[in-house]
């Protein structure tokens, strides 16, 4: 099941890769499209930092975070052995998303992003969909599915 994690992961990378390459393409020379008014915007935008701005510049300090938590994603992957499908839906989404943006960050210096909805101020892209949704999806198998709790309570440990 881990290898096929990784194969998803390698779809979603390419998915990323090809929406930035059609957004710089497209969307880089006229700025903005409005797909539906006063909600979603396509915007291009160059984003050397995180969300909201924060650590403008910081391009080495997220390229070692990203890598090294990739790298533990990938450990866990191969090491926690039969585990429910949504934990391997959830890695191979943060995976896919945190290498989409890590390849831009090595590449460019920064991360490409390109959707903007008006009632969340950061402009996004695929790659941050990815890692939130397998975000959630992980908290959720943790919380709610997986033993990891379950077996703390059986031995008495809280």
């Amino acid at each position: 099941m881990a290898v096929i994690s990784l194969v998803l992961a390698a779809l979603l990378i390419a998915a990323d890769q090809i929406i930035k390459y059609l957004a710089v393409t497209f969307l880089k020379p006229v700025g903005t499209v409005s797909v539906i008014d006063n909600l979603v915007d396509l915007v291009y935008y160059e984003n050397t930092g995180m969300s909201f701005g924060m650590m403008e510049g910081a391009r080495w300090i997220f390229v070692i975070f990203t890598a090294a938590a990739m790298a533990v994603l990938v450990y866990l992957l191969f090491r926690n052995k039969n585990e429910k499908k949504l934990y391997y839906i959830s890695i191979a989404l943060i995976i896919g998303g945190g290498m989409g943006n890590l390849i831009d960050r090595i590449l460019y210096g920064y991360v490409i992003d390109y959707f903007r909805v008006s009632f969340f101020p950061p402009i996004c892209n695929f790659a941050d969909y990815c890692i939130v949704i397998g975000a959630v999806l992980l908290a959720v198998y943790v919380l709610f599915i997986s033993d990891y709790f379950k077996s703390e309570k059986k031995s008495g440990k809280s």
